[in-house]
């Protein structure tokens, strides 16, 4: 067949495919163009999804008549005007593809003044073809209205999706932009439904505020502000606390330089910043900005400007993952509140079908409470006989004295964790503070506590070792050996002596000290599971390390089904108060969960 090129119009509309995929993309191009222009109020309306109809006003600065005929034609910018500027494009929008590739699939229509103008000017573009600008009445600023998207082109209109979900992912595109951009007044209208984010100030309370806009109050409750600056990059915005994770990384914002980014090397960053504070099939929340020269990022890698590529990846890594972890190392341990939120969403679910004053009532109990033919024991708390102290070698708590005196219980009402009333089921300590109750999974929360002491031993002087009397042999499978074996000198750094033994055999000759007498073939079983799952054979150095060691931790922790004392569950609690990481265990678990007097008040139905 002869080669032949292609007509303007043809051209065009297989141009458009790389900028105009949904109604989505189109509100994403016009709205970036609204901000280019100085807007500072941004209203966007909906019909059908937007596939009947999208219209965005803006008050910008407007075009005159020249400015606007040259706009509808392909590779027309006034943001560019040479190659060197590629190099540090500072704009949402730069290609000049926007306008002609909407106008070649749809009915585009512009209309637009600049200020001091006597009247604006306004054009269509359907199909393709352009028609003649002529005048129109409007305030400065552009009025773009698309409609019948794809009529050009039926064959991609067979491919969208309901306009509930064409609206949904409009919906989406605003509430990133509206992040990104603090100051700017954002309203979407879909068809009877209005989504409103007021302009704030461009600070920490502003940024909060917009958060509470776009993702909720509850959310907005639950993050706190980062600011961090490293080799000329800056970082500023809100990560949420090591509890607040979602199933997806829907919740993660980031945006480069003012503008809405997806990108994986961000995302990883950030996630690797809650590696040990959340657990890995979760994502965190955060909205974050990321301030580079122009010259040191590429926003020219993908059609649709969602990607990026920075000069010096390996410093915007580093950035996000310091300035995260110190964000949350200095909130110290705080409780995880979402539990309340959802026992009160459970509660109002259910509702007693009579109201309050009908719900039932719990059983009169003296002495124990039957189940099923025998009697379970009344619940004894601190009456239950004395237990003997951590004798197994863990790592010590810090002291505390009890609480014996009416006047000591009082003061350690004030604590955050206040003072400790019960161990139940052997596992969870009970907590009264001034205005709630507090539970703890002893096991999870010593086992942080334990992983944070390893780590300062290993950063100070490396983990002492303990060498045994009798040495442990180990019988694994080969590969679980060989794995073993291959990271030897690092197990030596944190206090555990291994060596081969045989085909499939590992020969334990010294623990970690600060574990005390422990099992050493568990130990290293539960090693060999760590080093085989996902890539952590593979995994870079400090994140090998990390791994191994809340594998260890988890042996110097409290085991579920030890008895505490009371004088030992207050010390915990003191214990977790100091630890700014102690919110989570190392699997990324809540150590504790808080009620307030109103939460429980809402489950007993008293409000």
């Amino acid at each position: 067949m002869p080669v032949r090129l292609l007509d303007d119009v043809v051209a065009n509309r297989i141009a458009a495919g790389e900028v105009v995929e949904r109604p989505a993309s189109v509100v994403k191009e016009l709205a970036e163009n609204a901000l280019d222009a100085g807007a500072r109020r941004i209203e966007i309306v909906l019909d059908g999804g937007g596939a009947r109809l999208i219209r965005v006003v803006d008050d910008g600065c407007g075009m005159g008549r020249d400015d606007l005929i040259l706009a509808v034609e392909r590779f027309a910018t006034s943001k560019i005007t040479s190659d060197a500027d590629l190099a540090g494009v500072a704009t949402m929008g730069f290609r000049g593809e926007a306008l002609p590739s909407i106008g070649a699939v749809a009915r585009l229509s512009v209309a637009t003044r600049p200020d001091g103008a006597a009247h604006g000017w306004r054009m269509n573009v359907e199909g393709g073809t352009k028609s003649a600008p002529e005048p129109a009445a409007l305030p400065k600023g552009t009025r773009i209205e698309v409609r019948d998207l794809f009529f050009a082109t039926p064959a991609r209109a067979k491919f969208l999706k309901s306009d509930r979900a064409e609206a949904q992912a409009a919906a989406e595109v605003v509430r990133r932009l509206a992040l990104a951009t603090p100051r700017v007044d954002w309203t979407l209208v879909v068809e009877d439904r209005t989504l409103r984010f007021p302009a704030v100030t461009d600070d920490d309370a502003g940024r909060t505020e917009r958060m509470a806009q776009v993702l909720g109050a509850e959310v907005s409750a639950a993050v706190i502000p980062v600011t961090g600056e490293r080799g000329g990059a800056r970082l500023a915005g809100h990560v949420g606390q090591s509890h607040l994770h979602r199933a997806t990384a829907s919740a993660i914002h980031l945006s480069v330089n003012g503008r809405p980014v997806k990108d994986r090397l961000l995302a990883g960053a950030l996630k690797a910043a809650y590696q040990d504070v959340m657990p890995r099939d979760r994502h965190p929340v955060a909205a974050l900005d990321i301030r580079v020269g122009a010259g040191e990022v590429d926003v020219n890698v993908h059609p649709a400007k969602a990607e990026v590529r920075f000069r010096d990846p390996g410093l915007i890594r580093a950035l996000i993952v310091s300035t995260v972890r110190a964000a949350l190392g200095d909130q110290g341990a705080t409780p995880y509140a979402a539990g309340s939120a959802e026992i009160a969403r459970f509660v109002a679910r259910a509702p007693y079908p009579h109201g309050p004053a009908h719900r039932p009532l719990a059983p009169a109990f003296s002495g124990g409470a039957r189940r099923g033919g025998g009697v379970t024991p009344a619940v004894r708390g601190f009456a239950e006989s004395a237990q003997a102290a951590f004798d197994d070698g863990l790592i010590d708590l810090p002291p505390a004295a009890p609480v014996a005196s009416a006047d000591a219980v009082d003061a350690a009402l004030d604590r955050p964790l206040g003072a400790a009333k019960a161990h139940l089921h052997a596992t969870y300590v009970l907590a009264e503070t001034r205005d709630g109750i507090v539970l703890v999974d002893a096991h999870a929360a010593h086992e942080r506590l334990t992983y944070e002491e390893l780590k300062r031993l290993r950063a100070a002087s490396g983990v002492p070792r303990q060498e045994l009397l009798v040495p442990d042999v180990v019988e694994l499978e080969p590969a679980e050996a060989e794995r073993v074996l291959a990271q030897r000198e690092l197990l030596e750094t944190l206090g555990l002596a291994v060596e081969a033994f045989g085909p499939g055999a590992v020969l334990v000759r010294a623990t970690p000290a600060p574990l005390g007498p422990c099992d050493g073939g568990r130990l290293v079983r539960d090693l060999a599971e760590t080093l085989a799952e996902g890539d952590a054979e593979a995994a870079p150095f400090a994140r090998k390390l990390d791994l191994i060691l809340a594998t260890v931790a988890c042996h110097g922790s409290v085991r579920a089904g030890r008895r505490l004392k009371p004088d030992e569950m207050n010390a915990l609690l003191r214990a977790i108060e100091a630890e700014p990481a102690a919110s989570t265990c190392n699997h990324g678990r809540p150590t504790f969960v808080s009620l307030t007097t109103a939460d429980l008040e809402r489950l007993f139905g008293r409000r």
